[in-house]
């Protein structure tokens, strides 16, 4: 995510290793990153020290050579992963297993040699004009390793060459675990450790070099001793890269093809396309964050599925004939908007809450209202399929599944017609983290869910900061709601003072005191608001007033997450002053000259309609 309109270049930097390898981020500290290549070239870059270190774990260049002549083989793209229980251990693997404590000072072999090491596969590479020896084309390497994230040194490892290994005791015994039925020189792809269950794994292999497009996917509950694999659903072209498990629930996979994507809601029994608005591409490597899927393609392409929970909570569903409002999930208060121009490249996750809902049928003259409330059930704001204002008018429904967001915004302040703002805002105060709840309302009935909403990570911003914000910009559009109800009101009085003046010719006292007030009010107007702005050209030569002062009030205090400054406050409570003066004098004249009026004219006992004679 971005805090601009969409991700751009100036939103990445260059990290650890080259251009092909895996990359391993420090859990102790997200400046820190491991990267490889090929020729086992590794570094650690720290990104806040603008440093780069070479930490190669064997540094013999093998560039010419045939992979016969290496003590260490590694793959261009070899693995480097931390351990899920000691963030001091890295792990990277060549034709063998290594491990380091110290950040690459040194490493430490784990293992015997984990390949086949068939002498047939290892010679040098290229033709009787040109050799090709780069240190990319070596075969007979480990291609895919993981720890298991319940077990501590339950090590899990698959070759290119078609071998699976597994150590229960940290790489000091080895046993070879490759499934008896599984082809010859499968290339393992991807190993993923169960997240819960130690002696569960699941493995995705290849075999399309020699023409085999078919599907491979494996599972074991018994530490490799058997394996069964699990491929229905998935068709016989579409051979598999990579399988993960979600950590949220027993049983849900997702599975990257060659052809797109699948998902199993019951472990692998049986696997259904999973789309949607995805390409037809190859599916290269997935990952589970924080209940978001993300997708990387052969096309270089991330791709992310924004909510997780949406499936978790579907699947666990006893009704599922009824309207469904699901629970969102945690949002980030985060600034940052989705770029609506460009549907894919650079695409920004929108700002605000993400609403999922089913709607079992839907007609146009339904409607469907969703309620924001606060923890305590007070109403923040109401949005409805019927509303008059258009931002709070909910729109493109659908039977079926639908998406919706909210902003995370209170209402904007009171607007009237003809209003010419310049350098200002009315726009609500941003929800302050907390838990809040959403009531969704159709046909009568009405379903409620709790969510919370949870401060930027990236802002070194106190919950009371938050809190000093959204009061300043709330009393600020308190007030401004205030005049310009106010000026909606002297509008209507001067209307109708007009209607009346044509009646009481004869009734001079009364006239006098019509004009008076009219000419009162339309100061008081006057004061809270420049009358003359027709255009946003117009404040260049009719200087704005007193709202329009407090508005620019609000849009600079929505300048980031901050409370205001001292000076903002000061300039408040002067225009707040100021503001007040005028309201007040409306307010005596609204409850006490105005009624005197309409005594003396009744009194008076003026006809309202005048026939000519």
């Amino acid at each position: 995510r971005t805090k601009g309109r969409s991700i751009g270049a100036g939103d990445w930097e260059s990290t650890a290793g080259g251009e092909s390898a895996h990359i391993a981020v420090d859990p102790l500290n997200p400046d820190i990153v491991y990267g490889g290549s090929y020729g086992g070239f590794l570094t650690r870059v720290d990104h806040k020290l603008k440093t780069t270190r070479a930490i190669n774990i064997y540094p013999d260049n093998p560039m010419g050579h045939g992979a016969e002549g290496m003590k260490y083989r590694f793959q261009w793209n070899f693995p480097i992963f931390f351990s899920p229980h000691d963030p001091k251990v890295l792990y990277a693997a060549s034709n063998h297993l290594h491990k380091t404590t110290n950040e690459g000072q040194s490493w430490e072999l784990i293992s015997p040699d984990l390949t086949t090491n068939d002498p047939d596969k290892l010679k040098s590479s290229g033709g009787p004009i040109t050799q090709d020896n780069t240190g990319v084309e070596y075969y007979c390497t480990i291609f895919a390793a993981a720890e298991s994230p319940v077990a501590e040194g339950l090590l899990w490892v698959g070759s290119d060459d078609g071998l699976i290994h597994i150590s229960r005791n940290g790489g000091e015994n080895w046993t070879d675990v490759t499934p008896g039925h599984m082809p010859k020189w499968l290339m393992i792809n991807s190993i993923e450790p169960h997240p819960r269950k130690a002696g569960t794994c699941y493995v995705a292999g290849t075999l399309y070099k020699t023409g085999d497009f078919r599907p491979y996917l494996y599972k074991t509950s018994d530490y490799g001793q058997t394996w069964k694999k699990i491929v229905d659903g998935i068709p016989g072209e579409h051979f598999t890269r990579v399988l993960r498990a979600d950590p949220a629930v027993d049983g849900l996979l997702y599975a990257g093809t060659e052809s797109g994507m699948y998902i199993s809601y019951n472990d692998g029994e049986q696997w259904y396309p999973m789309q949607l608005n995805l390409p037809i591409v190859p599916i290269t490597d997935l990952t589970i964050k924080d209940n978001n899927l993300i997708a990387a393609t052969q096309g270089r392409g991330l791709w992310i599925i924004d909510d997780l929970t949406v499936i978790h909570q579907a699947i666990k569903l006893e009704n599922k004939s009824d309207d469904i409002l699901y629970q969102p999930m945690d949002s980030w208060r985060y600034r940052g908007t989705q770029n609506k121009k460009n549907k894919h490249a650079g695409l920004n996750h929108p700002g605000g809450v993400l609403v999922n809902y089913y709607l079992k049928e839907w007609k146009e003259k339904d409607t469907l209202t969703f309620t924001i409330l606060t923890d305590g059930g007070d109403t923040i704001r109401t949005y409805s399929t019927h509303a008059q204002n258009k931002y709070d008018k909910l729109e493109d429904i659908k039977e079926g599944a639908n998406m919706w967001n909210w902003n995370m915004k209170y209402p904007d302040a009171k607007k009237f017609d003809g209003m010419i703002l310049w350098w200002g805002s009315m726009r609500g105060p941003t929800a302050i983290p907390g838990n809040y709840n959403i009531a969704m309302s159709h046909n009568g009935h009405t379903n409620t869910q709790p969510f919370a909403i949870i401060a930027d990570p990236t802002l070194p911003n106190t919950q009371t900061d938050y809190q000093k914000q959204f009061d300043f910009i709330q009393s600020i559009n308190n007030k401004i709601t205030e005049a310009h109800e106010v000026i909606i009101e002297i509008r209507e009085v001067k209307s109708a003072l007009d209607k009346y003046k044509d009646i009481v010719t004869d009734h001079k006292a009364i006239i006098q005191e019509i004009e008076s007030i009219d000419s009162t009010i339309s100061d008081i107007e006057k004061q809270l608001y420049q009358i003359k702005n027709k255009s946003n050209q117009d404040p260049l030569n009719f200087p704005i007033r007193l709202t329009n002062k407090l508005a620019h009030l609000n849009s600079l205090t929505q300048i980031g997450d901050f409370p205001p400054t001292d000076g903002a406050i000061e300039v408040k409570d002067v225009l707040v002053s100021q503001i007040d003066e005028q309201l007040d004098l409306y307010n005596y004249i609204k409850t006490e000259r105005i009624p005197a009026l309409n005594h003396a004219i009744r009194n008076a006992q003026i006809d309202y309609i005048i026939l000519k004679k």
